[in-house]
């Protein structure tokens, strides 16, 4: 199997998080990247491949280009306006209460104000290396998709940062640009078929869903922790089934506390009947492997033996399948959970 990897990744390199009120060392860091290629790279069933570059009309395809504008020079001019520091998080969200009874307004003119004009929340810090590493994740998504319609039956992306959480026009959720939603429109609107996105992140990926809610020719399925107790925590419920065109061709699967491999495996099999029933010619896997036993930002139980038992349920499937890296925040054991998803799945 192709995994695409670059080390532009290592670009994006925040060392601290405010996250649930606690300025920590961030979950999500550049030894993610690094264990998962090292691991594919020892086993000779995976060949890692740089990616080619796609450039940005992929990326305004699905967000708005003022978002593609604000992230590529955000960090240097809030060096030059507020001063030297290495992680910037926003202050301040233009909440729709903020100007109640007032127009919505326009995007701030301060680099202070734009940053909540464009993130929806805090654990996200841009670094002077995020833009270039974001659109790699992008280009590493499109170069995977290349190689599945060129012919091979599957390929694996390694995308850092993550996407899933990115919506049309915000950031947030350690996700700036949205490379499931980018590999699925393009496909979807470029080869005339039907495309499924099969979330497996223990976090629902609200911007995937939010980009497709109306469409009738993408479908979006998660399985995920409750938004009851996980973040994001305003989406991602079980009466969210699209909108319009799109009614119907959305299914969330939120599950309990210490989901096990079986439990998983039915959640799943619910999942690929729906898929199957929608007509995919393509599917998109955001692999998260966040929903480990011993993830720390979990509470599921999946174990890496399940893994492959899930990867070969995908496959079974029979359609054309792109990979593309989410979550999974146990660093010693997401090399191993990768390649035992990966290997599932025919590798």
């Amino acid at each position: 199997m192709k995994a695409v990897y670059t080390p532009d990744h290592l670009r994006h390199d925040p060392k601290v998080e405010l996250e649930r009120s606690v300025a920590h060392s961030p979950w999500e860091h550049i030894g993610r990247g690094e264990i998962i290629k090292d691991v594919l790279s020892a086993d000779d069933r995976f060949e890692v491949v740089a990616p080619s570059q796609w450039g940005t009309d992929p990326i305004t395809a699905v967000h708005d280009p003022g978002l593609l504008r604000f992230l590529d020079g955000a960090w240097q001019e809030y060096q030059r306006v507020v001063g030297d520091t290495r992680e910037v998080v926003p202050e301040v969200f233009q909440m729709q209460g903020l100007r109640n009874k007032m127009s919505a307004g326009s995007e701030p003119s301060a680099i202070q104000g734009r940053l909540g004009y464009w993130s929806f929340e805090i654990t996200t810090p841009l670094t002077e290396g995020t833009y270039v590493a974001s659109r790699a994740a992008v280009d590493t998504a499109m170069t995977a998709m290349q190689f599945v319609l060129d012919g091979e039956r599957s390929a694996y992306g390694l995308c850092r940062p993550p996407g899933h959480h990115a919506t049309t026009s915000l950031y947030g959720g350690y996700c700036f640009f949205n490379n499931a939603a980018v590999v699925a429109h393009h496909v979807a609107s470029t080869r005339g078929v039907k495309v499924a996105v099969l979330d497996v992140d223990y976090h629902h990926g609200n911007g995937t869903q939010e980009i497709f809610y109306d469409r009738d020719d993408v479908l979006y399925v998660s399985l995920h922790g409750d938004p009851a107790r996980a973040y994001p925590y305003a989406i991602g419920h079980g009466d969210e089934t699209g909108a319009g065109r799109g009614l119907g061709a959305n299914l969330n699967i939120p599950l309990p506390v210490g989901t096990d491999d079986d439990a998983y495996s039915s959640a799943l099999d619910t999942a690929l009947r729906k898929i199957s029933s929608f007509g995919a010619g393509f599917l998109v896997v955001s692999l998260g492997l966040d929903t480990f036993v011993t993830d720390p930002i979990c509470d599921l139980a999946l174990t890496t033996e399940g893994f492959r038992a899930h990867g070969a349920m995908v496959a079974s499937l029979g359609v054309p399948t792109v990979v593309l890296q989410e979550g999974g925040y146990d660093v010693p054991n997401l090399g191993i959970n990768a390649q035992s998803w990966l290997v599932g799945l025919g590798a």
